[in-house]
């Protein structure tokens, strides 16, 4: 066997870290661990597409979120950078996403007041449209005593 002194191999051979953060002691470890799983190729394989899939359901319902009030674009972000963890496609994609994001924002901060007004009207009208739609408006309706048949969704 090659390794240090649990006999494991290089990835976990033991380490001097007495004089590292405790963030940089954790990173050291994670580094360790992750070169231990790609010294296995299936081992390798399945956590890539466990990665893989894992940050694509955290992409999807961050996209899901985004015309919602909350941290849509938060969760699109995480979902990039669990798959950029693993994907140099996703890397370069987080990278230009986040770019162009960022240079959104400063240009709709410049903009007037009614801009952001009804770029808040907008974000209203689809809220309550996807609320209709999956039949959410008719729910809180019979809460308050509103029994209307135009809060029943068509689906």
């Amino acid at each position: 066997m090659t390794g240090g002194k649990t006999g494991r191999g290089p990835a976990f051979e033991k380490v001097d870290d007495s004089d590292l953060s405790p963030f940089q002691e954790v990173e050291g470890r994670w580094h360790r661990w992750r070169a231990h799983i790609a010294a296995t190729p299936s081992l390798n394989f399945a956590y890539r597409v466990a990665v893989g899939v894992i940050g694509t359901l955290v992409l999807a319902a961050g996209i899901v979120a985004i015309p919602y009030p909350g941290p849509g674009w938060l969760i699109v972000f995480t979902g990039l950078g669990i798959l950029a963890s693993e994907f140099a496609w996703a890397h370069r994609l987080l990278h230009y996403a986040r770019k162009r994001y960022d240079e959104f924002i400063d240009w709709f901060l410049r903009k007037s007041l009614v801009v952001k007004g009804v770029s808040a009207l907008l974000t209203c009208a689809v809220v309550l449209a996807t609320l209709w739609l999956l039949g959410t408006l008719r729910l809180l309706g019979t809460w308050v005593g509103l029994d209307y048949s135009w809060l029943e969704s068509p689906l």
